[in-house]
């Protein structure tokens, strides 16, 4: 068959699943059969058993697949059928260099969240049902064809009755129960995958479902996206070279979102721009500006940056839509990626081992020495390049592939850090070759990423370590003191357990150094033995029985 076919064939299959859906007619164990039978369907049979799904493929008769068929395409194929939420949930996959090879990214990158419009009657419905003024309330006009219609909501343009022109993006009608339902039917996959397969565990696909059932649900909700908007806006406030569109809050709603409409040129039409008499080299500047400020100063970040979100207005001001997709580097990420680039940086293998580890998100056991290895023949392979000659592109996607091969998952944030990494160098260095991201970030990651490290940030550091040691100093004769009461009393039966020393080590941890809290944890022990010893001499009383335990 050919692939024009098949996508054929995909497309009517959907149409027919999404109506018997809408119907009411297909319940959870209904829809758990049809998962089967697609994945059957398309050559899946092994992930239809891994996922569970054994009675449903059982009663099927599937056809043997072709000898042709690309098991990654027919994945994209059976993930197109099934829907919205699975149309999702591949393009999140595709994403993650950390989870799948290249082969499967690369055909999960050309999964498509479009769909045929809603009606125009029932999307009037909405936007009447969820702003006071209605449809001619609210706008003076209102264009029923969409500007874009994707499987959670479709764009409307429209104008204000003030004359402005806004987007309107409006939730589908009844897509929330749909994609409830699959999220639901997922998670119960996840369970049974990861009591069936060593490798859905050690990467924790439970994890993975919450994590991705999280991410679609704030998609579904456009009051988080206008906060979204409206955050960065706030960021950007002080920059004359970076738009944000207004949010109409008084037009939004969970299920609608009115936001100013911006134009321009997308920002990777280089004939276009030339034609504006745009500076290309200076827009890639800006955009590595922008980038950098997001990153490392604001730590929020769009996460979505395709050139399909980025315009270029009359003067070069570089323009930011949809904000569905954000990431966050929060302190604990931006200590664990700063030893890690200082690892890197160092061409230290152990380190850098020991940095991953920290920073992965699972707890699946890990093969140290494999990793090491890994990382070893990585560091080795980039020696004597320099960071301008390399870019950051070769070296994120050789460090996801050592993540890949040792089942390392790491954070959703810092996954979606990386991949937006990644498009933005794509999106610089279309519109000028020459330029290197990596150069243009490095001041912003000094300046931000190490400043916990350095001037200022190290004094507070030190300042907040010095009240934790003096803290465990001062309890330290208080628990010698009470160890020496016991002794005094007449026999002794001492059990030292982690809960008993916990609020000792915690303390301890805080420094941010475990050989600091093992240190002190073993001299506050080896005090109360020296008591003990004491205490025991000066008595004369029988021996002591004393265990750690």
């Amino acid at each position: 068959m050919s692939e024009s076919a098949d996508n054929q064939a995909t497309k009517t299959a959907r149409a027919s699943s999404r109506e018997s859906a809408r119907a009411g007619h297909t319940g959870r164990l209904g829809r758990e059969r049809e998962i089967a039978h697609v994945l059957a369907r398309h050559g899946l049979v092994f992930l239809a058993h891994a996922l569970g799904l054994d009675r449903a493929v059982s009663a099927l008769h599937h056809d043997k697949p072709s000898e042709r068929a690309i098991p990654a395409r027919e994945l994209r194929l059976a993930l197109e059928e099934l829907g919205p939420t699975f149309i999702k949930l591949g393009q999140l996959l595709s994403t993650r260099a950390d989870l799948l090879s290249e082969e499967y990214r690369r055909e999960l990158e050309r999964l498509q969240d479009a769909a045929p419009p809603a009606p125009a009657a029932a999307i009037s419905e909405t936007v009447e049902s969820e702003l006071a003024g209605g449809v001619a309330g609210s706008f003076a006009e209102f264009d029923e064809q969409p500007l874009a219609a994707g499987s959670v909501g479709e764009a409307h343009a429209a104008v204000l009755h003030d004359g402005t022109s806004v987007v309107v993006k409006v939730r589908r009608p009844g897509v929330v129960e749909l994609i409830e339902r699959d999220l639901e039917i997922l998670s119960n996959l996840a369970a049974r995958a990861s009591r069936r397969w060593a490798s859905a565990a050690a990467l924790d696909v439970i994890g993975l479902a919450q994590e991705f059932a999280g991410e679609l649900r704030g998609q579904l909700d456009y009051i988080r996206e206008a906060c979204n908007a409206e955050r960065f806006a706030t960021n950007f406030s002080a920059a004359k070279d970076v738009r944000i569109p207004r949010v109409f809050w008084e037009l939004t709603t969970s299920r609608v979102i009115t936001l100013e409409r911006v134009g321009g040129v997308k920002v990777t039409d280089s004939p276009s721009l030339d034609a504006a008499g745009i500076d290309r080299h200076e827009l890639a500047e800006g955009a590595a500006s922008t980038m950098g400020q997001m990153v490392f100063v604001d730590g929020f970040f769009h996460g979505d940056p395709h050139p399909g979100n980025f315009f270029v207005e009359a003067g070069g001001t570089l323009a930011l839509i949809d904000f569905g997709i954000v990431g966050s580097l929060e302190e604990g990420l931006r200590t664990n990626l700063r030893r890690a680039l200082v690892a890197l940086e160092r061409r230290d293998p152990e380190r850098l081992a020991t940095a991953l580890i920290a920073l992965r998100a699972s707890s699946g056991p890990v093969d140290r020495q494999a990793l090491r290895d890994d990382l070893a023949s990585l560091i080795d392979s980039y020696a004597g390049r320099s960071v301008g000659e390399l870019g950051l592109g070769g070296p994120i996607r050789a460090m996801l592939e050592v993540a890949r091969r040792n089942r390392l998952r790491i954070p959703r944030d810092l996954s979606l850090l990386l991949r937006t990494i990644l498009l933005a160098e794509g999106i610089v260095e279309q519109l000028d070759p020459g330029f290197r991201l990596v150069e243009a970030l490095a001041p912003y990651a000094r300046r931000h990423l190490f400043a916990a490290v350095t001037g200022p940030g190290l004094l507070r550091r030190v300042q907040n370590a010095g009240l934790d040691v003096a803290e465990l100093i001062g309890d330290l004769p208080e628990l010698a003191h009470q160890a020496a009461g016991v002794l005094e009393d007449g026999g002794f039966d001492l059990h030292l357990r982690a809960a008993d020393i916990e609020p000792l080590v915690s303390r301890a941890e805080r420094l941010g150094n475990r050989i600091a809290a093992s240190v002190l944890a073993a001299a506050a022990i080896n005090a109360i033995a020296q008591v003990a010893g004491r205490s025991g001499r000066a008595n004369s009383r029988p021996a002591r029985r004393f265990r750690l335990g």
